[in-house]
């Protein structure tokens, strides 16, 4: 069952007289607990497809449907509510509050949302648990390393259990090892939460860790590598690239 829609996105801006187009037709579809990345060169427009997916920017032509509500009949404090509870974001940079420890950064969801974080507190401990800061919980973003900061975003991301988790380039500031660790622990969410996830990259290496992968080009899906029974992600990395090469990516 298909979780998101997006039928026929068109994302123009006008800069001067220029007209520029950065989506140009995008039909997108993720079933429920699927893992799918987005590739594509710079311009391409898979951050601009993102944020439309996300609730973050509003798309000049077309719809996106979540959980079978229509963004477009959303006015804006239900968008509000529906992006703070259906809707897990990670960035490139972490976005912590310096001032929090991480186990606050991680309930922060919850209170912004008007809960009680005892009452989600066995939520936040099976997080932290999964996501290996058991002995951090009590640091803050300053006391512990990017990979770390990267790792209570993503816990910050699941506490509201959201329909899905969109992360923007989630290894791009990161070493190769500890980015493996993020993709690993994507993985994990998806396989042992259900989660419904959906990453923009540039890093064959980390789209590997997905079902599928979508390749944008001038703002429309080229090509869609969807990996069934093959397991082994060096093989995955190699086909990755291949389709990558004859994109000029």
């Amino acid at each position: 069952m298909a979780v998101l829609n997006a039928t026929n996105l068109h994302k123009f801006y006008q800069l001067g007289e220029f007209q520029i187009k950065a989506l140009n037709g995008v039909d997108f579809e993720v079933e429920a607990g699927a893992f799918v990345a987005i590739m594509g060169p710079s311009g391409s427009g898979k951050s601009t497809l993102l944020h439309l997916l996300g609730g973050l920017d509003v798309a000049t032509d077309g719809d996106v449907m979540l959980t079978g509500q229509a963004f477009s009949e959303l006015p804006d404090h239900q968008m509000t509510l529906t992006r703070r509870r259906n809707i897990g974001f990670v960035f490139q940079f972490f976005n912590l509050l310096p001032t929090l420890t991480a186990e606050e950064n991680i309930q922060l969801p919850i209170l912004i949302d008007g809960g009680k974080p005892e009452v989600f507190q066995s939520r936040v401990d099976q997080l932290i648990d999964l996501v290996g800061l058991n002995d951090r919980r009590d640091h803050k973003p300053d006391q512990l390393s990017g990979g770390e900061q990267q790792r209570v975003a993503i816990a910050r991301a699941l506490v509201t259990q959201p329909a899905i988790l969109l992360a923007d380039e989630p290894t791009g500031n990161l070493d190769t090892k500890t980015g493996k660790v993020i993709m690993s622990l994507l993985r994990r969410s998806c396989d042992e939460l259900g989660q419904t996830i959906i990453v923009v990259t540039h890093d064959p290496r980390a789209a590997a860790y997905a079902d599928r992968v979508v390749f944008l080009r001038d703002g429309k899906e080229q090509e869609t590598l969807k990996f069934k029974e093959l397991k082994d992600l060096s093989e995955r990395i190699r086909k990755i690239m291949g389709i990558m090469e004859k994109m000029e990516i």
